[in-house]
């Protein structure tokens, strides 16, 4: 069975909350997934948007959320999740405002789709140093066993 990755705040292909985004208090919206591979040694979550700046002529993706290292053990992660609170062994990555940590949807025009991507790994990834979205996917490449995604949307 594949990697089942859900919200208990908003459901695939459905509009995110406005508490977790730029216009609400901008907490991290709470996340579980099911059917994690038995030959997972850790998992990866990436949380992006392809649609910046304008969904009509989207130029980059904005990467909101990095994490690796997740004990493939772990069943979720709590809404505001705050770094103590992750899960034990849990690294950080950057966003593309240069910080760890969760920024929500700010979309400056139009409705923009915010991918949840989490991947299960046969590794555990050396300590990066608060890595980028980029060097992230090249430390994975060829250790990916199984990826889910949930799809949020959010227009201001």
């Amino acid at each position: 069975m594949s990697i089942i990755l859900k919200s208990s705040a908003f459901d695939h292909q459905s509009e995110i909350p406005k508490q977790y985004t730029c216009e609400g208090p901008d907490i991290s919206p709470p996340l579980s997934w099911q059917n994690i591979p038995q030959s997972a040694l850790s998992l990866l979550l990436i949380v992006d948007d392809p649609d910046a700046p304008d969904p009509s002529a989207p130029k980059l993706t904005w990467v909101h959320w990095v994490l690796y290292n997740i004990p493939p053990t772990s069943v979720g992660l709590p809404e505001q999740v705050a770094p103590k609170e992750l899960p034990p062994g849990t690294l950080e990555g950057k966003n593309d405002w240069q910080q760890t940590g969760y920024r929500g949807p700010c979309p400056p025009i139009g409705r923009h789709r915010y991918f949840f991507k989490l991947y299960a790994l046969d590794t555990i990834l050396m300590d990066l140093k608060s890595p980028n979205k980029a060097q992230l996917e090249q430390a994975m490449v060829g250790h990916i066993i199984d990826h889910a995604e949930l799809i949020g949307t959010y227009q201001k």
